[in-house]
């Protein structure tokens, strides 16, 4: 069974830095895409990064420029590098991974636990 453990979440001025850490575990056979998301009190869930499958990056419009996704394979670890926070940052944030598992192949999705990020003006 694959889970994933979150960490580096925290409180931080604005125009602070966080890196946020997704460790995988269990019988991996690949990671095929990753996401981060993030929840603000009070609203839906939203994509703030991804690595697709063909290792595309994508960022929503309101982290370009700021935020930097990235992967150590070695490891099975995801990262999400956070620069220039901004208090509209302030959410609960989830990775989530596409991966395979060793033997069956078979495609699975888990999602982390969420860290808390807050950004105080």
């Amino acid at each position: 069974q694959v889970q994933l453990v979150e960490s580096g979440g925290g409180l931080v001025q604005s125009g602070g830095s966080l890196r946020l850490s997704c460790a995988a575990s269990g019988p991996i056979f690949s990671i095929d895409a990753i996401g981060w998301y993030r929840q603000p009190p009070g609203k839906q869930r939203e994509l703030v990064a991804a690595i697709t499958h063909g290792g595309s990056l994508n960022y929503a419009d309101s982290v370009k420029g700021r935020f930097t996704i990235s992967r150590d394979g070695a490891k099975n670890t995801v990262y999400l590098q956070m620069n220039s926070l901004k208090p509209e940052d302030t959410a609960v944030y989830y990775c989530k991974i596409d991966s395979r598992i060793s033997g069956s192949f078979r495609r699975v999705t888990n999602w982390g636990q969420g860290t808390q990020v807050s950004v105080s003006s």
